[in-house]
């Protein structure tokens, strides 16, 4: 079943690109006969594209491969280096175009071949809305950001292709080119926010920072009613990162459980737990006797000097 859900991932980013390559081709097209700023923020737009799911396609290879010697907690954290890259080229690109913008806006720029600019910028906004429906749609289904990010990138790119498309029309309609300027300008601050939101995304997993969802559902299932012997729960972390979710905690138990007991009840509850939560779920339960709790952390305390255990346990 992994198998299957990696090929599928494999097989959508590789058509992203191609697909991509010849949404590429289409507005380098339509740039040459138009000249136009906006046509070029797009093709700009879509240099980072390529860029970008080249490198997603590294990353869904690599985030493929089950852990190893070297990786004991797999691969699937390369995924967030693949979501940040491409929103900091997106943010960069988009800074480019504003240079370019405000540049033509200065000393002047002349539009030629509106029409047959109109004919390939569509055709491109086209291919990209097929991709990214695709791309979205099987991301959500195998949870794979990677692919996921980049669906949404390439509906980010329709919006600018439509957007110039609707620069050229008004162009050619009322002569007015300083409309290509100006859209250019909007079209980067647009392409900046959602790399910026793509930024914030991987550094909020770099940082394991909660995932509200994934939190409901453990808490609610701890808070729920748990075996036997089971009688409380404390320092519970968790992070999820593309298709695994890892979580710790302690369980106090009874004082006088047997081992096997507590072992057992522990593994019950990890069940309930792995089967609550989509994707694969790795638990690590630390178990303590309720009675002497406190007493078993405080042999720790000041142990490493600088660190304050305290915050862990």
């Amino acid at each position: 079943m992994k198998t299957r859900k990696f090929d599928l991932s494999r097989q959508a980013i590789t058509i992203s690109l191609v697909v991509s390559f010849v949404s590429f081709m289409a507005k380098a097209a339509g740039y040459l006969l138009t000249g136009s700023n906006a046509v070029l923020s797009d093709l700009a737009e879509s240099v980072v594209h390529l860029f970008a799911v080249s490198f997603a396609m590294y990353g869904v290879y690599l985030r493929g491969k089950p852990a190893d010697e070297k990786h004991r907690y797999g691969h699937e954290r390369i995924s967030l280096l693949t979501i940040g890259a491409e929103g900091i080229v997106i943010v960069l690109a988009g800074l480019t175009i504003i240079y370019h913008s405000v540049k033509n806006l200065i000393f002047g720029l002349e539009i030629t071949h509106i029409f047959e600019g109109i004919l390939f910028m569509s055709a491109a906004a086209l291919i990209n809305l097929a991709l990214g429906l695709y791309l979205v749609r099987t991301g959500k289904k195998e949870r794979n950001m990677i692919v996921y990010s980049n669906g949404k990138h390439t509906l980010t790119d329709v919006y600018t292709s439509g957007g110039v498309v609707l620069t050229l029309l008004l162009i050619s309609l009322t002569g007015w080119v300083i409309l290509d300027a100006i859209v250019a300008v909007g079209v980067a601050i647009f392409i900046m926010y959602e790399g910026k939101k793509l930024v914030s995304y991987s550094l909020d997993g770099i940082m394991d920072s909660v995932d509200p969802e994934v939190d409901h559902i453990i808490r609610k299932v701890l808070e729920g009613e748990k075996p036997g012997h089971v009688r409380d729960w404390h320092n519970l972390r968790h992070r999820t990162t593309g298709n695994v979710t890892w979580i710790e905690f302690h369980l106090l138990f009874d004082k006088d459980i047997d081992l096997q007991t507590a072992h057992d009840e522990a593994t019950e509850l990890e069940k309930s737990l792995m089967s609550a939560i989509h994707g694969d779920v790795i638990v690590t339960i630390h178990l303590e006797p309720e009675q002497t709790h406190a007493k078993s952390h405080q042999v720790l305390k000041g142990i490493k000097g600088n660190s304050d255990l305290e915050n862990y346990f």
